[in-house]
């Protein structure tokens, strides 16, 4: 029986016969790159461990609905990323996120594997660390603490108009380096507070 998979039209072919070899070629061959992926997207080595695991079983037991004309890859990642947004919301019962957030990391999602995705997040990092002294302070209590502007005002003691300014420029920089992929890998690295307030 066949074992190993070079296209995805036989792959869906033989998991829509029920082919349990199939299957086991689809968990083995994908299963570590989806788990580093929901991990850049849970920070939980369990959830992400709980949601891949869920994607390999919901294909398995839907496994008759698959289209021939599938991208299997595309398919598991974006699988991946739903799967972890219903836990989110099952989990966050009080932060709950807007679809402002939820289409700003959609888009990060649809378009990078997880390799693209860590490249990007790597960038971001480097960046943030790259910024003035003052700007990225100010970033990152507001990023990565949850401050409000006028919390960091005081907590500074400068105006709100210079803590604007400074998140301001942060993010033009941060721009200037991803685009308009910002927010989503802002919200991978901090939370919905990561992206509150973008400019």
């Amino acid at each position: 029986m066949k074992t190993y998979f070079s296209n995805d039209f036989d792959l869906i072919a033989a998991l829509k016969k029920g082919n349990t070899n199939g299957y086991s070629f689809l968990v083995n061959f994908y299963h570590k790159k989806l788990c580093v992926y929901a991990y850049s997207l849970t920070n939980d080595r369990d959830l992400a461990e709980d949601i891949v695991q869920n994607v390999f079983m919901s294909i398995w037991n839907n496994r008759f609905k698959l289209k021939e004309d599938f991208v299997v890859k595309s398919y598991l990642y974006k699988s991946v990323y739903n799967e972890f947004i219903d836990q989110y919301r099952k989990n966050k019962e009080v932060l709950k996120l807007d679809k402002k957030y939820i289409d700003a990391l959609a888009e990060v999602v649809e378009e990078e594997d997880e390799i693209s995705l860590n490249k990007l997040v790597t960038i971001v990092k480097r960046e943030i660390e790259n910024l003035p002294p003052k700007c990225k302070q100010i970033f990152l209590l507001s990023k990565e603490e949850g401050l409000t502007n006028v919390e960091i005002a005081e907590y500074l003691n400068v105006s709100i108009k210079s803590v604007e300014a400074h998140i301001t420029k942060a993010f033009a920089i941060l721009r200037s380096a991803i685009g308009n992929k910002i927010d989503g890998v802002l919200f991978l690295l901090f939370g919905k507070k990561g992206v509150v307030n973008s400019f």
